[in-house]
């Protein structure tokens, strides 16, 4: 969902270092469906507002702290798979020990995930759009996709191409294939209830905002927190 990962994108915006011009001249390139990407925008917004997140709020309510954290680590351990796949296709071979080691040890003394044993050990954020922009593959232009929110020609593709070693994905059960997505859904809206606060009163334009951090991010994350510098068509050679 839309509101899952724009929250997410806030603190992250901050950590790439980059003005508002930079962003602004950055951006203007990188999406050239505006009017489209708003569409969808709005229709996602309402979605959320209209359901997912109430929804969210009743999760909150009714499930105790120990049972949620059990939940949160439960998709967590699922994540570091495709983590550990795309670690590999990098050739990040001492991360992708590290993210092995995690799914290894929570799916087993973790029991399923469900406890996370292996809180020494970090977590990152790997996946398949990364490793296409790690090998060079430029982001396209940016896309707000319906109810999956923010993303690019390469993300959108890479999402797809993650969905082939998710364990989700493979799951055959289409009933619960479909209801561990909305699960995983709802469980990372909650996570945000707190957080979406602080950008409910800090932007105006919601839109551009979720855009430019999401596109930000995206360079950040595949360049592993220290991307180049853009040069934008304007600039001086």
């Amino acid at each position: 969902m839309l509101l899952m990962r724009s929250t997410l994108l806030l603190c992250s915006l901050f950590l790439t270092g980059c003005s508002s011009l930079e962003l602004s001249n950055y951006t203007k390139q990188k999406d050239p469906f505006e009017p489209l990407n708003r569409g969808v925008y709005v229709f996602n917004d309402t979605l959320d507002r209209a359901l997912v997140k109430p929804i969210a709020r009743g999760y909150v309510a009714v499930t105790p702290t120990p049972v949620k954290n059990m939940v949160d680590n439960f998709f967590s351990n699922l994540d570091d798979v495709v983590v550990t796949f795309n670690d590999l296709l990098q050739f990040k071979f001492e991360q992708a020990a590290s993210d092995g080691s995690r799914v290894i040890f929570n799916s087993t003394f973790g029991l399923f995930g469900l406890f996370n044993i292996t809180d020494q050990l970090p977590k990152h954020n790997e996946d398949f759009g990364q490793t296409l922009g790690y090998w060079g593959v430029p982001s396209g232009p940016y896309l707000m996709l319906p109810i999956l929110g923010p993303s690019s020609i390469r993300d959108g593709s890479g999402r797809y191409a993650d969905s082939f070693v998710s364990v989700i994905g493979n799951t055959d059960h289409v009933p619960t294939r479909n209801s561990a997505y909305v699960a995983e859904g709802i469980n990372t809206r909650a996570n945000l209830l707190e957080q979406e606060k602080v950008l409910d009163d800090a932007v105006i334009d919601r839109y551009s905002f979720i855009r430019d951090a999401y596109l930000m991010r995206r360079q950040n994350l595949v360049y592993d927190g220290n991307p180049p510098k853009q040069k934008f068509d304007d600039e001086d050679e």
